[in-house]
């Protein structure tokens, strides 16, 4: 029987909102996570969700790359399905290209009001503006004038593996180095940290100890591959922060919790990692969490 999840960052199912949008991202997708693109209907996802007792959090990420006005209808595509489904999709994670200016912050303005839950900001990194460059700051205001969270991505992606030239990503631009300037330049921020940080994971656990008020959460891994410094710190000083997540459809629910299970920690642990520090943060910031 499938334990109960709050996953705090997973991706779309559906044709639509696939976070591969063409044949190279497809091809990465065997590459780097071993598994193959299946597209489902949106309440073939949702039974998913409900059939392995997750509730989650989104990221629709492909429409960054878009003009502000064709981001629009893949945002507000994202809030129909979830007031359609709000036993098991709690919100969402938009990303915005700091270079768009006003028109990016009025979007990511008019989500917040518009969002039928939870709703944040992710900076990714990956499109080598890194989460310290000063166009970010007008959104990070704004973040925290809405009460937004920010989920601030650390450490290698897939996005661009492979290709030559790694598709011209520059991985420095999500070392911690960036998360820690955020953090100490926005005490008033929410953040979340994202994804484990390899190869600089304990430069990313020297920032998460300093600044104890940023959370964690670890997609996009099986937790066989963490560094043994972070299974160290998971059951010591990142006990209470560290959260679950997924990366769903790249990785299966049932594959994650298997080999979360095969990691020896104990069952207050597995239940702190799988629901009861996001319980915690949701509760942090105002929002009740799911099943309260």
């Amino acid at each position: 029987m499938p334990t109960r999840k709050i996953d705090m960052h997973s991706h779309w199912g559906t044709k639509r909102g696939y976070p591969m949008q063409d044949a190279e991202g497809l091809a990465l997708q065997k590459s780097t996570f071993n598994s193959t693109a299946k597209f489902v209907t949106e309440e073939e996802m949702c039974d998913y969700f409900r059939a392995q007792k997750v509730t989650t959090i989104l990221d629709l990420t492909f429409p960054v790359f878009l003009p502000v006005e064709e981001m629009k209808p893949h945002h507000d595509y994202a809030f129909e399905v979830q007031k359609a489904n709000p036993d098991v999709i709690i919100g969402h994670w938009a990303h915005f290209d700091p270079r768009r200016g006003e028109e990016g912050l009025r979007e990511l303005r008019r989500c917040a009001d518009v969002a039928p839950g939870f709703f944040g900001l992710c900076v990714g990194g990956a499109g080598n503006i890194p989460a310290s460059d000063p166009l970010y700051d007008p959104f990070y205001k704004l973040c925290i004038e809405a009460k937004l969270p920010v989920l601030i991505l650390l450490g290698t992606t897939a996005y661009g593996s492979g290709a030559r030239g790694g598709g011209g990503v520059l991985l420095e631009s999500a070392h911690p180095r960036h998360l820690d300037y955020v953090a100490a330049t926005y005490p008033d921020l929410t953040i979340i940290a994202g994804r484990p940080a390899w190869p600089w994971q304990q430069e990313a656990l020297a920032v998460l100890l300093h600044k104890r008020n940023v959370w964690y959460e670890l997609h996009g891994w099986s937790p066989k591959y963490h560094e043994a410094e972070l299974k160290y710190e998971i059951t010591r000083r990142l006990k209470d922060r560290v959260m679950f997540g997924a990366d769903y459809p790249l990785i299966s629910y049932e594959r994650l919790e298997q080999d979360w299970r095969a990691q020896d920690y104990s069952e207050e642990m597995l239940e702190k990692i799988f629901y009861r520090n996001a319980e915690a943060f949701l509760h942090s910031i105002g929002r009740t969490p799911p099943g309260a």
